[in-house]
């Protein structure tokens, strides 16, 4: 199986990656940057936000590969504070990279999806796409918007391709590394080891065909932003 994986260089993506080559599947990256870990999995370089650099990167690996069978929409980034604190480039770009990044790698993707019998999708939305914080407008917004896109996209790929939204809670990644100590978790707090959502996806793209899981959480036991 050969699963394009958004994010795939590090966190949740990089999981990901390492579960699908240890099912023996053929994780393909698209990332910013390249794979940290070196298990000499086939990657692209490519920034989400922007949307034709994302489009050729999908098209090569895919060509690269002779085809997809699977895409996960991994990548994610976030920009706390205030509204009128973040610079506006700054929260457009959580949006373009959250939501736009992820509907323009499914868009270039899904004529190969097509082309299998099992094609899947899996996106990667939140708890905070359905709980709304102060100080989280841009990641909330793009966050809200994958949760729309994602069901708007499996009623319009319906017996077509699958499509799968996986919602994480927090997750023990670096994804909250540099930020003001407010916009931490605690020491205390409850995380989820990535490896965990991971073996959630794997699930999701193991379905038989004809079944699918539609929308799935995955969160630590003590959540707090579930339910």
């Amino acid at each position: 199986m050969n699963v394009l994986i958004t994010g795939g260089s590090s966190g949740l993506g990089a999981a990901v990656a390492r579960r699908v080559a240890d099912g023996g599947g053929r994780p393909l990256i698209l990332d910013r940057h390249p794979p940290k870990d070196d298990f000499g999995f086939e990657h692209m370089q490519a920034d989400l936000a922007d949307r034709r650099c994302a489009e050729r990167a999908v098209h090569g690996l895919a060509r690269a590969a002779s085809g997809l069978n699977a895409v996960v929409t991994a990548a994610g980034i976030d920009a706390c504070g205030g509204l009128c604190e973040v610079p506006a480039e700054d929260w457009e770009r959580v949006v373009q990279v959250n939501l736009l990044g992820t509907a323009a790698v499914v868009r270039a993707a899904l004529p190969y999806l097509e082309n299998e019998p099992h094609g899947r999708i899996v996106t990667v939305a939140s708890t905070l796409g359905f709980r709304a914080l102060g100080d989280a407008t841009a990641y909330c917004a793009s966050k809200f918007g994958v949760v729309g896109f994602t069901r708007a996209l499996a009623a319009e790929m319906a017996g077509r391709v699958g499509v799968t939204m996986i919602v994480p809670g927090g997750m023990d990644t670096a994804f909250f590394d540099g930020r003001p100590a407010q916009y931490r978790p605690g020491a205390d707090a409850k995380l989820n080891p990535p490896e965990n959502v991971a073996e959630a996806i794997a699930f999701a793209l193991a379905q038989p065909a004809g079944c699918e899981v539609r929308e799935l959480v995955v969160c630590p036991s003590e959540e707090p932003s579930w339910p």
